[in-house]
């Protein structure tokens, strides 16, 4: 899945958790992180810290992977 907005993450995280049958709590304490960081992270919340939202990936068994846009395997383009 190709993610371009903190909400499609956000969509991501909750598919994945309710797949596993997890609650927002359990995740949360799985985590060591507080359910307000879970809800707000599973909003869409932008200001989310992304140390916190890495450990909730990992610890759903999820990834996200950092590429040049448009496939440019390079790396050489500009900021």
């Amino acid at each position: 899945m190709k993610v371009k907005t903190t909400e499609q993450i956000g969509a991501a995280i909750r598919t994945r958790r309710k797949h596993l049958g997890i609650t927002q709590k359990e995740l949360a304490m799985t985590c060591g992180t507080g359910l307000r960081f879970i809800v707000d992270l599973e909003k869409g919340k932008p200001t989310c810290q992304i140390g916190k939202t890495l450990q909730v990936l990992q610890a759903l068994g999820l990834a996200i992977e950092a590429r040049p846009l448009g496939g440019d395997d390079a790396g050489g383009g500009r900021l």
